[in-house]
C-alpha cells in the first residue's frame, strides 16, 4: 500500500472520528442542557430565574444561589410521602410484572396447547390502544371490585394502593420481550429437566430463568420507568393525599403563585436519583436491552 493511500485512510478516519465526537457533543447538548437548567435554576430565586433565560447564566450556578427553594418545596408538599410512594408503587409493579409476565410468556413460548399463537396475537395486538382510551373504562370498573379493608368488605379500588399497581402488573410488551427471548433458549433443556422429572414450574424456576437475566433486566427497566412517571393515572384514581405518587406532588407548585424555584427543585429532587441509577448502572442497562432485542 503506498503512502498516500495510507495518508488518505488516516485522514478519512480522522474525519470520521471528529465527526462522531460532533455528534455526541451535539446530542449530549441537546437532552442534558434542559437538565443543567432545571438542577441550576432550583438554587436560584424566581426573579433570577427570568432575568437570566436570555443569557448563558441560565446555564450556570451564579447570582443568588440557595437551598430555600429545596427547602420550601418540603414545608409546601409533604415530599418525603410522595417519594416512599412513588418507590413503593414502582418497586411493587416491577416485581410482580417480571413474575406474572414471564410465567405468561413461558406458557406461550414452551408449553404447546390449542390456539397458542392466537393468544399470543391478541395480547400484541392490546399494544396498539393507547391507555387513554382505556382510562375511562378501567376507573368504571376498579371502582365496582370489592376490597377488603379494616372495616370489612367495601365496593371500590379508589384511594388505594392496589388500584396503582395491579391494573400496571400484566404488560403486553414485557412478556412480548420474554416470549422472545425465551424462544432463544434450546428446548433441549426443557426435554432433560423433564427426564429428570421436573414439572413445568421448576423447569421454569430452575432453568429458563436463571438463563434470562438480560430480558429480567430489561423489563425491569421499562417497567419501572413508566410506575414511576405515572402522572394521569393517580390524578384519576387518587384522592387521598396520603397515597399520591411524586409526579401527582408537582400539581401543588401550579395553585395561586406559581413558584417556579420549587417547581424546578421539586423535579430536581424526582429525576436526579433515576438519572444517578441510570448512569451508574448504564453498561449493564444498554448491554441487557441489547442482549434481549426482538428477533427477525
Amino acid at each position: 500500500m503506498s503512502s498516500n493511500s495510507t495518508a488518505t485512510m488516516e485522514s478519512q478516519r480522522r474525519r470520521t472520528t471528529w465527526t462522531v465526537t460532533g455528534l455526541r457533543i451535539f446530542l449530549a447538548l441537546i437532552f442534558g442542557l434542559p437538565l443543567v437548567f432545571m438542577i441550576v435554576a432550583s438554587f436560584k430565586p424566581d426573579i433570577q430565574i427570568f432575568g437570566d433565560l436570555g443569557s448563558i447564566n441560565a446555564f450556570l450556578p451564579v447570582g443568588d444561589l440557595s437551598l430555600d427553594n429545596y427547602l420550601g418545596v418540603f414545608d409546601r408538599v409533604p415530599f418525603g410521602r410522595f417519594l416512599f410512594n412513588s418507590i413503593l408503587i414502582s418497586v411493587v409493579t416491577v416485581a410482580l410484572g417480571i413474575v406474572v409476565n414471564s410465567m405468561a410468556a413461558f406458557a406461550l413460548s414452551r408449553m404447546v396447547f390449542p390456539g397458542q399463537k392466537i393468544i399470543l396475537g391478541v395480547i400484541l395486538a392490546t399494544l396498539i390502544v393507547p391507555f387513554e382510551t382505556l382510562a375511562l373504562p378501567l376507573l368504571w370498573w376498579v371502582n365496582q371490585l370489592p376490597y377488603l379493608s379494616a372495616e370489612g368488605v367495601t365496593i371500590g379500588w379508589l384511594d388505594t394502593y392496589e388500584v396503582q399497581i395491579i391494573p400496571f402488573i400484566a404488560n403486553a410488551f414485557s412478556l412480548f420481550l420474554f416470549y422472545q427471548y425465551f424462544d432463544t433458549i434450546p428446548k433441549a433443556l426443557d426435554e432433560a429437566a423433564t427426564v429428570d422429572g421436573a414439572g413445568w414450574f421448576r423447569i421454569y424456576r430452575s432453568v429458563i430463568m436463571p438463563l434470562s437475566g438480560p430480558a429480567i433486566a430489561t423489563v425491569a427497566i421499562l417497567t419501572f420507568l413508566p410506575a414511576w412517571n405515572s402522572y394521569l393515572w393517580p390524578l384519576m384514581a387518587i384522592q387521598a393525599e396520603e397515597l399520591r405518587p411524586a409526579m401527582v406532588g408537582i400539581d401543588y407548585f401550579k395553585q395561586l403563585n406559581v413558584a417556579w424555584g420549587q417547581i424546578m427543585a421539586f423535579a430536581s429532587m424526582v429525576t436526579v436519583p433515576v438519572l444517578a441509577l441510570f448512569i451508574a448502572f448504564q453498561r449493564a442497562f444498554i448491554s441487557s436491552i441489547a442482549s434481549s432485542g426482538v428477533k427477525g
